[in-house]
């Protein structure tokens, strides 16, 4: 069955009731979940027939035996990270990287490992570095692309030059095959293969027909195949002649995206780690410069050699989250080259090193080098060049994409200047530009041209950029796909790349593997035309809809969740850093990604009535666990703030349902909080157990989730009665943001916060009658928190516009007014100005530490103490954490750890409320609590009064604000 003919008819209530009783995992089949996969990090979207998350082969086999009978295809995906939209199709989509995701065993003396295919590569390598051993081909997805999907693609990545492609590391495969039957796919002798063959299931006939096909068409395979290495087009007929090696099925299966069958388990060889890295960064006037320089670099055995142009590293100095990797950076040069040794001792990679460093000294090629040797300058070069895609991906002005369409081709790296030049005479002659990346060692670039195929002409544009590059790929003797494979958007030039001959050799092979075409049809072979299903080209203009927040372009909120590029950088697993995204990392589920969220709210945004739309109960499930960290505004490439989607969404979800009372309540802080403080001490008496289950049970608070300790003697009280300082305020003026809980659960920290102001020479306005609105934001209460910032802004709006510093301790409202309010107010020159004021007060007490006018001491609590910081989410996606990280630093003595240990879990009422509580336990102990349960000798500090609270919960240990440390560390009278 071809892409292009009609599926046969069925009730698609039956097919979903057969999946359900077959399978124990999860089978969707609602229209979110089909348009949340109806896309991956490619241009393209096909919506799918249903999902269905298998938790073992059985499973599979039994999905793809009930896909048969109703006569639909299947089609396995990971990750859904490729470009080239072999995880899209009419289809039911098995996800794997939801409960197939085990590393059945490492043999450490075979140096081999078992995964299934859900296993992403970074989880493999951090289970193998505890063997020195690793699985060397690297992506710069590795943290979160799945086994399964390299085998797929037949991937590699930087060091391929050194340790090959994936095919070259699969040692078995356990596969399901299109009947549904088992097999073991690895490399036999001529007597098993003869022993396979006899029977009549559809192993047996592979054994016999296979290489029968391999024999009639060897001359064919011997000189169809273009003559680089680095392939991952088509089926590796090469790998199956005897001139290969030992017949072995399996090397059919890598590489071919899902079309032959369905990999279940995967043995794959794993080898020793370099005991020695040393990194060269080369800096070059120009590409051409750099390119030109490659040839040395092989020459002196580097392991990897990667470009990176001068366009990539200068959106790398803009980005928040990356700018800091560019600051090793000499100057501006026109391009990089990122060249690693690698050695069984330091001695031997770093005289690899001098000898290229040498070699381009004595060619004057490198305006300067700067060489690498230490764990920390290793990883901010890499995660340098690694960068390169979300980078481009973001850098596209208005409705431009950075496209994926002739990013993989790969020729002899001796002509890739050559072939460089050439690729850049065709981009111009069309008018575009290009981000310029990849693997010089291979001679494979990622060339990604800007275009919008929404504008009239662009998909033309798309057609024939494609047929020129592919006609310069085969002029060279290149490959189109060296990596990320053929999918939707190269398959059709397969029959030209590799001749007619070879490729209806590939069409029989996928006729023996699959007679029936159930297996991901249209890839590979027999597919349709590049320029159908391309997603930006077949969307409609958003339909008007009134929003609270001010959402900019032409679709509006629509806009701001269709940024999104589907690369998955969001779906990271907890191990790898970061803080993005905390729920996705606690449930491995896609709708539970960024990604997933976004999509699922374009889906309802392109309807007709979107107003309509976002009252949808399967959309606020999707929505309900994102705890609106704000991560994903600065680590995800495309700067998608969730948390302000999620806010505008769940006011109109209220318009449509009726706001519930657990939300007013929880919006409501402020009040409640000062509400406990008048009746305290009562107020703390009656928050023991059974009048949290009373709350549990009226407002959905869970009982298990202690209550803050209301305080009587308010901030403002103290403020009022406390005895002035008398000397002169050399500092002027700064006003005091007094939030709810420094005000009513914990005003000792604004006292410290005063004194260390007032201490430095500022005279200090308690601002203790407003309030930044960040609980009515949270519950999408949005109408009252504009009517909150109106008072806000009369209030503290004359200050800021004065020039006054407006500062506060809890990073969640400081940066709501820097944020939020600005978002809110319609254009309120106020509200720009106070956004402008805003800062935290460990910023103004950092900078009169360093002026001299505020000394500090280490006590005898202080004194050789290390302290762990955890920063809250949303200082580290507003600002950075350095203001309090140098703060705790000036301490004589400290020692400051800052923990990577993401969010918290508890997000403000987020982690009070009954239908959250478990998966912000879940977050927390992730990696926050055995962060802080590891060193129970060392301070803990918490900027956040949600990580305060979830660390005492989690952990029975007191954070504290760094502000009320440093406040030990100062003689104030």
């Amino acid at each position: 069955m071809s892409a292009r003919e009609p599926l046969p008819v069925q009730p698609a209530a039956d097919l979903e009731g057969a999946l359900a009783a077959a399978l124990s995992g999860e089978v969707r089949f609602d229209a979110y979940t089909r348009h949340l996969y109806s896309t991956d990090a490619s241009m393209y979207a096909i919506e799918p027939i249903g999902v269905v998350f298998p938790r073992n082969a059985d499973e599979v086999s039994a999905v793809i035996e009930i896909a048969a009978r109703f006569g639909v295809p299947v089609l396995p995906r990971g990750a859904g990270t490729s470009l080239a939209g072999q995880t899209v199709g009419r289809a039911i989509v098995l996800d794997f990287s939801l409960a197939m995701h085990d590393i059945v065993a490492i043999d450490a003396e075979a140096g081999t490992a078992t995964v299934q295919p859900g296993v992403v590569q970074d989880d493999l390598n951090t289970a193998a570095a505890a063997h020195d051993l690793w699985f060397a081909p690297d992506t710069s997805t590795a943290n979160r692309a799945t086994l399964g999907g390299m085998i797929g693609n037949n991937s590699c990545g930087s060091r391929s030059a050194r340790y090959g492609m994936t095919i070259d590391h699969v040692v078995s495969l356990d596969v399901v095959l299109s009947d549904g039957s088992r097999a073991q796919l690895h490399a036999m002798s001529e007597d098993e293969v003869r022993q396979r063959a006899s029977g009549s299931s559809l192993e047996a006939r592979l054994y016999r027909d296979v290489p029968a096909l391999v024999e009639a068409n060897a001359d064919a395979i011997r000189t169809g195949f273009p003559p680089h290495w680095r392939r991952s087009g088509g089926y590796r007929l090469d790998r199956m002649l005897p001139e290969a090696g030992p017949f072995d099925l399996s090397k059919l299966v890598v590489g071919s995206e899902g079309t032959l069958a369905v990999v279940v388990e995967a043995t794959v060889r794993l080898v020793p780690r370099p005991r020695a890295v040393v990194g060269l960064a080369g800096h070059f006037d120009s590409v051409d410069a750099a390119l030109d320089a490659v040839a040395a670099a092989r020459v002196c055995d580097a392991a990897a050699i990667e470009l990176v142009d001068d366009l990539i590293l200068e959106l790398a100095r803009r980005s928040p989250i990356h700018g800091k990797l560019a600051t090793a950076l000499v100057g501006k040069p026109g391009a990089l080259l990122w060249v690693e040794f690698y050695g069984d001792s330091p001695a031997e990679a770093i005289a690899a090193a001098e000898r290229l460093e040498e070699a381009w000294s004595r060619s004057r090629a490198a305006a300067a080098v700067v060489r690498s040797d230490t764990t920390q300058s290793l990883r901010r070069f890499r995660e340098l060049r690694k960068a390169g895609l979300g980078l481009l991906t973001a850098a596209g002005q208005g409705s431009e994409r950075s496209l994926a369409f002739v990013e993989d081709t790969a020729v002899d790296p001796a002509r890739l200047l050559e072939y460089t030049r050439r690729f850049r005479t065709i981009l111009r002659s069309h008018g575009l530009r290009a981000g310029f990346y990849g693997h010089a060692s291979a001679g494979c670039l990622h060339i990604r041209p800007f275009m919008d195929l929404r504008q009239p002409g662009r998909v033309g544009t798309l057609r024939a950029v494609a047929e020129e590059v592919a006609a310069l790929v085969s002029e060279f003797g290149g490959m189109n796909s060296s990596e990320h494979g053929d999918g939707l958007v190269r398959a059709e030039f397969s029959r030209r790349l590799f001749g007619d001959a070879l490729y209806d050799a590939m069409r029989e092979v996928k006729r023996l593997f699959d007679p029936d075409a159930r297996l991901n049809p249209g890839k590979k072979v027999d597919p349709p035309s590049m320029t159908d299903h391309l997603r930006d080209a077949g969307i409609a203009p958003a339909h008007p809809l009134k929003t609270h927040f001010t959402f900019a372009g032409p679709d509006g909120m629509r806009g701001l969740a269709d940024r999104c590029a589907r690369i998955g950088a969001c779906r990271k697993t907890p191990g790898f850093g970061g803080t993005m995204c905390p729920s996705y990392m606690a449930t491995l589920d896609e709708a539970h990604s960024t990604r997933g969220r976004a999509n699922a709210l374009v889906h309802a945004l392109s309807l007709p009535d979107p107003a309509r739309a976002l009252g949808d109960e399967r959309l606020h499930e999707i929505l309900d666990l994102c705890l609106e960290c704000k991560a994903c505004k600065t680590e995800c490439p495309l700067s998608i703030d969730m948390a302000t989607l999620k806010s505008e969404f769940l006011s109109h979800y209220h318009d449509v349902h009726g706001t519930p009372m657990g939300a007013r309540f929880f919006g409501h802080a402020r009040l409640l909080n000062e509400l406990g403080s008048v009746f305290a001490p009562l107020s703390n008496v009656a928050a023991a157990r059974p009048v949290r289950a009373l709350l549990e049970r009226i407002v959905g608070m869970d009982r298990r989730r202690p209550l803050q300790h209301f305080r009587r003697k308010t901030l403002q009280k103290w403020f009022a009665r406390r005895r002035r300082r008398s000397s002169a305020a050399s500092r002027g003026r700064v006003v005091f943001l007094a939030d709810s809980f420094t005000s009513f659960t914990e005003p000792e920290i604004g006292r410290a916060a005063i004194e260390l102001l007032e201490a430095a020479g500022y005279d200090v306005e308690l601002a203790g009658d407003v309030c930044c609105g960040r609980a009515l934001i949270s519950k999408g209460l949005l109408a009252d928190a504009k009517a909150e910032h109106a008072r806000l802004l009369d209030r503290l709006g004359p200050a800021a516009q004065a020039g006054t510093p407006i500062v506060g301790c809890e990073p969640s409202c400081v940066f709501t007014l820097g944020d939020e309010l600005p978002a809110l107010a319609n254009g309120d020159p106020r509200a720009s100005a106070i956004a402008g004021s805003a800062k935290l007060v460990d910023e103004l007490v950092l900078a009169a530490i360093e002026d001299g006018d505020l000394p500090l001491r280490s006590g005898p609590e202080l004194a050789g103490r290390r302290i762990l910081l955890h920063p809250h989410c949303h200082q580290k996606a507003a600002r950075g954490v350095a203001p309090s990280v140098s703060l705790l630093e000036r301490i004589p003595g400290a020692e400051v750890v800052t923990l990577d240990a993401g969010c918290c879990g508890m997000a403000g009422s987020f982690g009070f409320e009954r239908a959250h509580y478990d998966l912000s336990m879940r977050i927390g102990a992730m990696r926050l609590f055995p962060a802080v349960t590891a060193e129970p000798d060392a301070i803990v500090a918490a900027t956040g009064v949600s990580c305060r609270q979830q660390i005492a919960h989690g952990t029975g240990r007191t954070a504290l604000h760094p502000i009320s440390i440093v406040r030990r560390a100062v003689d104030v009278d």
